[in-house]
């Protein structure tokens, strides 16, 4: 149904989704994860990064079967996070990136089991 390239991308979101929420749980809130500067919310940072180049490389690749499952403001909101990231690192809203993680990525995660069960 799927390219294997969709699907391999698909399975990369998941995992940097894994990623995040394994950092979140190891410092107990994401509110914990952010405020260490050095290495969680660096780490945190940097996944949200790379699911909306993933995201962004399905829409180029013209995958928009699979991006029908996501919300359209997620695939849009990750990909404004991504940019705010690259160009006003320190000037990142926290109070955004809370909410992506804690609102956003379990819908995604849902999303995502709904694609691999296909």
């Amino acid at each position: 149904m799927f390219s294997p390239k969709a699907l391999a991308r698909i399975h990369t979101i998941d995992k940097k989704i894994n990623f995040i929420q394994a950092i979140v749980h190891e410092n107990g809130s994401i509110h914990q994860a952010l405020e260490d500067e050095q290495n969680s919310r660096a780490s945190v940072l940097m996944h949200l990064t790379s699911i909306a180049e993933q995201f962004d490389k399905l829409m180029h690749n013209g995958e928009l079967g699979i991006l029908a499952y996501f919300d359209k403001e997620d695939i849009k909101g990750s990909y404004d996070l991504r940019t705010y990231i690259a160009h006003d690192y320190e000037g990142v809203d926290l109070y955004i990136v809370e909410d992506v993680v804690t609102e956003r990525l379990p819908i995604m995660k849902e999303r995502i089991k709904t694609i691999l069960s296909l």
